[in-house]
């Protein structure tokens, strides 16, 4: 019976262990659209590309989320604050009219402009 009870707890242990382990690779991985909505929302979407439509008020955060490779086209000026899993942080100021190459990883994002930041994501799929 105590052999039955130790396999038991092992193989709980072995499973909530997975599931952690599972959870932190795929929190990097998180899909803005989906962890957060009011921020990011789909304008087009086929084999190709997803284009997104990123919006924030002034101070407006975001959550840590995960994008592919991408091209940015600034709709608006503003500054924005990258923040990314390891912790460090950078400010990137953005004119309207403009666009970046904005390669694959996770990021945090703040609006710390004093104005509306808004912005169109054309993400890569191949």
């Amino acid at each position: 019976m105590k052999r039955q009870i130790i396999a038991a707890t092992l193989s709980l242990a072995g499973v909530i262990a997975y599931g952690v382990i599972a959870h932190a690779q795929t929190a990097g991985k998180a899909d803005p659209v989906k962890v957060d909505p009011k921020h990011y929302k789909v304008e087009f979407e086929n084999e190709s590309v997803r284009v997104l439509r990123i919006s924030y008020a002034p101070g407006e955060k975001s959550v840590m989320h995960n994008h592919p490779n991408a091209v940015a086209v600034f709709l608006t000026d503003g500054t924005t604050k990258m923040t990314t899993p390891d912790g460090k942080s950078q400010d990137t100021p953005a004119k309207a009219g403009g666009a970046l190459w904005t390669p694959a990883g996770s990021h945090l994002p703040q609006n710390v402009g004093s104005k509306s930041f808004e912005l169109i994501l054309v993400e890569l799929k191949k």
